[in-house]
């Protein structure tokens, strides 16, 4: 009964093989016209993202207003201003904004690569605890590379890490969408 329905599945997966193909063209192309300007690609993220930090903020204003009682209206109230207010700094200073990102985009590196190899450290002798401590180290001189050009670095770090994502993600979906319609489906 199962193997019936995953046939459906694929044949109509298969069916819309072209729909994962012009996705990821056009994800594609957006990644490297992000990797053409990665200071333009790290205000349009920062902008972007503040504008729904900011009407997250003013839902949670919203909700203060509904809730009862001090201590929910205090709890709401003010987490829908800070909301508010780093929407509205990100929209209206967006490259002091991609600076505190990416500093704390490099503390946050540098502490999971330093965990990283300390929790090898504790796995040791075991199987691929080599691997995990050589992802830890690699992680850490990422956050450190970041830290250390910083704030230079906080004008194209964001647009990098999107124009990269866009990009990887368009070259998997064509893949995938090619695979389609030459029939090899595997897992999806």
């Amino acid at each position: 009964m199962s193997s019936d329905i995953d046939t459906i599945r694929v044949f109509n997966v298969n069916r819309h093989w072209g729909w994962f193909v012009g996705l990821g063209a056009v994800f594609l192309l957006f990644g490297l016209l992000a990797l053409g300007n990665l200071v333009a690609a790290t205000v349009a993220t920062v902008v972007f993202v503040g504008a729904l930090v900011g009407i997250a903020g003013i839902g949670f204003l919203a909700h203060a207003f509904q809730v009862r009682g001090w201590n929910n209206i205090l709890f709401w109230g003010l987490s829908g201003a800070l909301y508010t207010t780093a929407g509205l700094l990100a929209f209206v200073n967006p490259l002091m904004a991609s600076a505190l990102i990416t500093i704390l985009m490099a503390v946050s590196l540098i502490a999971a690569g330093a965990f990283r190899i300390w929790f090898a450290l504790q796995l040791r002798p075991a199987t691929g605890w080599r691997m995990i401590g050589l992802s830890g180290i690699v992680t850490t001189l990422i956050g450190l590379m970041i830290a250390a050009s910083w704030p230079t670095s906080s004008l194209w770090v964001l647009g990098l890490v999107i124009a990269v994502d866009l990009t990887v993600q368009g070259v998997m979906l064509i893949i995938v969408g090619l695979g389609l319609k030459r029939g090899h489906v595997g897992d999806l």
